[in-house]
């Protein structure tokens, strides 16, 4: 799936989906906690405004691609007290797609 088909589901996601979508586009691995941390200090650095999104995690998904859970993930990302480990809600319009696109997902190892 891509982006724009994820802005086809609704307009404002959050960015564990983004996430994983821009990850899907790229053929990547997205269970990483830390290239996600650095993807949302990517988003604030580029200036999108994020709005704090109050995930379940226990709906937050399940199993997803290649057999990653996606609530797994979640509890991960929710013992951090980074602020760039929260979900946040973005809203998906082509300039935040471009932005989202511009994330190297080699610039954390």
């Amino acid at each position: 799936m891509t982006l724009e088909e994820l802005r086809k589901k609704a307009l404002f996601q959050n960015t564990i989906d983004t996430w994983i979508m821009l990850c899907d586009e790229r053929n990547a691995d997205w269970y990483s906690p830390e290239k996600y941390k650095s993807f949302v200090s990517h988003l604030f650095q580029s200036g999108l405004k994020l709005q704090k999104f109050p995930l379940c995690i226990k709906e937050s998904g399940g199993m997803y691609q290649r057999g990653k859970d996606k609530t797994k993930f979640a509890e991960i990302l929710s013992q951090s007290t980074d602020p760039n480990a929260a979900a946040y809600t973005v809203r998906l319009s082509d300039e935040t797609i471009k932005i989202i696109r511009e994330f190297n997902l080699n610039a954390v190892a």
